[in-house]
């Protein structure tokens, strides 16, 4: 019993000193596996029955290999489930989604225009 409550600990903590080394605001998301930061500035959102749009909001990125998601503050849906493919050193590409628009991501800014299923979601932001 002692021994399984270590393993939990230690493995809790390597994952938190993981979580937190990827946060660095001078990691850029291309150059990781696993990212997580947030990005503040304005951030918009609309559909059929909403329209939002904030000048001082936040989103809050996770990646995970190529995976995106897109966590918005001020009442605004996610937007999950993006992937990218990497195009050059600068310049990541979304692939394989059924939306169509414009992501762009590096360590210190967070452009979004994106379209999916009738709503769209749009980021101007930096960290």
């Amino acid at each position: 019993m002692f021994m399984k409550s270590i393993l939990k600990l230690t493995s809790l903590l390597l994952f938190t000193a993981f979580v937190m080394s990827s946060c660095s605001k001078d990691t850029d998301p291309a150059d990781v596996d696993v990212f997580a930061g947030t990005f503040r500035g304005d951030i918009g959102y609309t559909d059929d029955e909403k329209n939002i749009s904030q000048a001082n909001g936040s989103v809050f990125v996770t990646k995970v290999n190529a995976n995106y998601n897109f966590r918005f503050s001020d009442g605004i849906p996610d937007l999950t489930g993006v992937e990218f493919k990497r195009q050059d050193d600068n310049t990541m590409v979304s692939v394989g989604s059924d939306g169509t628009g414009v992501i762009t991501i590096n360590k210190d800014r967070l452009v979004i225009g994106f379209t999916r299923s009738g709503r769209t979601w749009s980021a101007d932001c930096g960290r």
